[in-house]
């Protein structure tokens, strides 16, 4: 199963950005989207593959926050 992450992109040069994750801050491909510093976007693969919504993004974060708080609790 693969899944896609939304992250905070923090800067970008080009076809480029550096997206971050939870202070991870990784390289991705912005090719297939239009975002620009200050968006939140889906990464797939290291891949931008959408701009997202603000809330819906840090709703997404929050809940894989709780999953893994839950798995070190077990």
């Amino acid at each position: 199963m693969c899944v896609a992450l939304p992250g905070k992109v923090i800067e970008t040069n080009g076809m480029v950005g550096k997206v971050d994750f939870q202070g991870n801050i990784v390289n991705v491909s912005l090719g297939v989207v239009d975002a620009k510093v200050g968006d939140y976007v889906l990464v797939h693969a290291g891949c931008a593959i959408e701009v997202m919504q603000k809330d819906a993004a840090e709703e997404i974060i929050e809940l894989f926050a709780e999953l893994e708080t839950m798995h070190n609790e077990s």
